[in-house]
């Protein structure tokens, strides 16, 4: 076995040792933590963070980084409200207008990366004080916009389950196994991995870049967009810039899992993993009681401290590889 491949195998099993640390504690500090109501909590508290993190996966396998994917969920949650209380839209095309809604940011996006050359950074960055702003003057300064009234079936599509399983855990499932599928078994999958590893080659052999990072940027402003409607679907209100803190979740559940595959490579199963992991802790935090502060500084830590692994690990594969 190679020293990178040694040295994932390692960071993987550290790991699966310190989830599995972390799922005995919290099951001998919190009986509760174990009991199947609970475990339903922590799958379906993970739906929305899964959603968003698959769209960051999609973006960082192409090289890229998306700051407004927290945007386009906003906007998502937004607008499905507005298209049923100010359109007088049915439910079912309410979401499908509110989707609509979240694409144009990923439009934007792609206009700016693809078409005009600049820095996924800066445009997303960009994109995202937009959001903000238009959320800002849209809400009156940041108000709540409440939606108690909701059809029943669409709060049923937040809130319902089939054979106990909640509706929108069977969608993120569907979801994560659709990306890992166009990730991992297409012809466009691997295009987008090899923009992300070499932008320079695959131009040099035809493939169309700036078409492909597009497609990228799109798909995923209209799974955010989604995971909005989701969201706004089982709270029934919109909270102004929510999206924002499932966007930092999201950039690190990506490169956590990115740090578990074998090459380095952000992936969809070390993704989902990682989800679940953080979603854990957020949990177990939760039925511990703790102080509000320290729950924040315990989980804003461990996010430092995943990213800072999984940098520092990409960064050693990428020398072993090269040689140096």
């Amino acid at each position: 076995m190679s020293a990178p491949s040694l040295r994932t195998a390692s960071a993987r099993g550290a790991f699966a040792m310190v989830f599995v640390a972390l799922v005995a504690w919290l099951s001998i500090r919190s009986s509760a933590f174990l009991h199947i109501s609970n475990l339903r909590n922590i799958a379906e508290g993970s739906v929305i963070l899964l959603i968003v993190s698959l769209a960051m996966t999609l973006v960082v396998s192409s090289g890229g980084i998306d700051l407004s994917v927290g945007t386009a969920l906003d906007i998502g949650a937004w607008v499905v409200i507005l298209a049923m209380t100010d359109l007088h839209l049915g439910w079912g095309l309410s979401i499908l207008v509110a989707v609509c809604a979240g694409l144009l940011v990923g439009v934007v996006n792609a206009g700016l990366i693809s078409g005009l050359g600049v820095s996924p950074f800066l445009a997303t960055l960009g994109v995202y004080f937009v959001g903000r702003s238009v959320q800002q003057v849209g809400t009156g300064g940041g108000a709540n916009v409440s939606f108690r009234n909701a059809p029943a079936p669409f709060h049923q599509f937040g809130v319902g389950s089939i054979a106990g399983i909640p509706y929108k855990v069977i969608v993120a499932v569907v979801l994560a196994l659709a990306v890992w599928f166009l990730l991992s078994r297409t012809v466009f999958g691997r295009q987008v991995d090899a923009i992300g590893l070499q932008p320079d080659v695959p131009r040099a052999i035809g493939i169309r870049v700036g078409r492909t990072t597009a497609i990228v940027y799109v798909t995923a402003a209209i799974l955010c967009a989604f995971a909005g409607v989701l969201l706004t679907a089982g709270l029934r209100i919109y909270t102004p810039q929510a999206g924002y803190s499932y966007q930092t979740d999201a950039i690190a559940a990506t490169f956590l899992g990115a740090a578990l595959n074998p090459k380095g490579r952000p992936n969809v199963p070390g993704t989902v993993v990682s989800v679940l992991f953080l979603e854990v802790l957020s949990n177990g935090l939760d039925l511990l009681g703790l102080d509000f502060n320290l729950k924040a500084f315990i989980r804003g830590a461990v996010l430092v401290l995943a990213l800072a692994f999984s940098f520092g690990l990409a960064r050693r594969s990428l020398v072993a590889r090269s040689g140096h």
